[in-house]
């Protein structure tokens, strides 16, 4: 990273960007904000008014939120295997929290080689973060960490003892969407 302050014992601390992508590149990357804020708002429409009764008197983590992982290994995934455990990930997190695919976010950095140790060993290893408004309990937990076990053997050959997943109950006012929070 080009940015970077150095400390008085030559450590490096990353600086925030001096400037923010342009409003047309940020349309570029990300589509036309009212065609994003258009789809998000008929999709939530749709949702409300199939659920609306369920969602009003079940449970908080029946509601739709932020359920998402973060996965982060030391081996190397090919991209369309990447992608693939991607798929996957999401599909788990969704069936083992209870929650709408459609809300699921899923992140993959791989190939962190250097940087990543477990018990001292650079063996395939893996760390991963799953954060979700409700939902986060024992039994849902040993689910979801049951089914990662599973799935990075199989895609990233770690072994089940070589892996940590936490999780994270987000309280709903610290979680933002669509420019705003789910306690709004």
């Amino acid at each position: 990273m080009a940015n970077m302050l150095r400390g008085a014992r030559g450590h490096s601390a990353p600086t925030m960007p001096t400037t923010m992508p342009s409003a047309s590149l940020r349309r570029r990357r990300l589509g036309s904000p009212s065609r994003i804020n258009k789809k998000a708002h008929t999709e939530s429409s749709r949702r409300s008014a199939s659920s609306s009764a369920s969602c009003e008197e079940g449970p908080l983590s029946a509601l739709p939120g932020d359920p998402s992982i973060i996965l982060n290994t030391n081996v190397t995934i090919p991209p369309g295997e990447k992608r693939a455990l991607a798929k996957a990930l999401s599909a788990a997190v969704a069936s083992c929290l209870g929650k709408p695919e459609s809300y699921v976010a899923v992140c993959i950095n791989d190939g962190n080689a250097d940087g990543m140790i477990f018990g001292g060993s650079d063996e395939p290893c893996a760390l991963a973060c799953v954060y979700s408004l409700g939902a986060i309990n024992k039994t849902n937990n040993e689910k979801l960490s049951a089914e990662v076990a599973r799935l990075l053997q199989e895609t990233c050959d770690v072994a089940p003892n070589r892996y940590y997943v936490n999780f994270f109950d987000v309280p709903r006012e610290n979680c933002g969407y669509n420019g705003k929070t789910f306690a709004s």
